[in-house]
């Protein structure tokens, strides 16, 4: 998979977030978006997964084959874990793995209680998400975008949330289960993203 941007800009009202950025990701790498607050970080993984468009420029998604994928059809090769989006709080955690797993397939391998053990919440595979702790509902986020079969892993202040336990389990996660996949996290924390060989600064593309 690669992703690349020709003189992409995203302007919100009057102000642009950012401005010409000419840059292309590529499968197998892992890169740090990071920049000042507004910089654009979170807006840019956005356009990557397809919930908003650019106001200027382009994005293009292609393949292993070398062919385009329409933006309507991206969120077939992505997996996301973000602060704005929520479990489904009536769901138990097993339930919550089964939904997901309807609409974005997990590894093969993983059954899901296997999956609860991995980040440490086996004793709570049948508890309703609404009474998780934030941090075991990161944990879950976390688990379920790693696990997804999506060549494509976005990560959106990915420990936000967690205890230094949790931040282990994550890098573990990561190394066990995903270095394969073209990672993008966004993050101005260096322990989010110590995994990754290349920064992108989105305080570079201000106009």
């Amino acid at each position: 998979m690669q992703i690349h941007f020709t003189a992409a800009s995203k302007r919100f009202n009057k102000e642009w977030i950012f401005s010409n950025l000419d840059f292309s990701f590529v499968t197998g790498e892992h890169y740090a978006l990071i920049g000042n607050n507004g910089s654009g970080k979170s807006t840019l993984l956005q356009i990557i997964a397809g919930y908003i468009g650019l106001t200027k420029g382009q994005v293009n998604w292609v393949d292993n084959n070398g062919q385009s994928i329409d933006s309507s059809n991206i969120f077939q090769h992505i997996s996301i874990a973000a602060p704005y989006l929520e479990l489904v709080e009536e769901f138990t955690a097993l339930e919550q793995i089964a939904f997901h797993h309807q609409f974005k397939p997990i590894l093969s391998d993983i059954k899901p209680l296997d999956l609860l053990k991995k980040i440490g919440l086996s004793k709570a595979a049948d508890k309703q998400i609404r009474n998780f702790s934030s941090g075991m509902k990161q944990r879950l986020k976390l688990a379920l975008a790693i696990f997804d079969q999506a060549p494509i892993l976005l990560l959106d202040e990915p420990c936000s949330n967690l205890d230094q336990e949790g931040i282990q389990t994550y890098h573990q996660l990561i190394q066990a289960h995903a270095t394969h996949k073209l990672i993008i996290v966004a993050s101005n924390d260096p322990q989010e993203y110590q995994f990754c060989s290349q920064q992108v600064s989105l305080s570079d593309f201000k106009k």
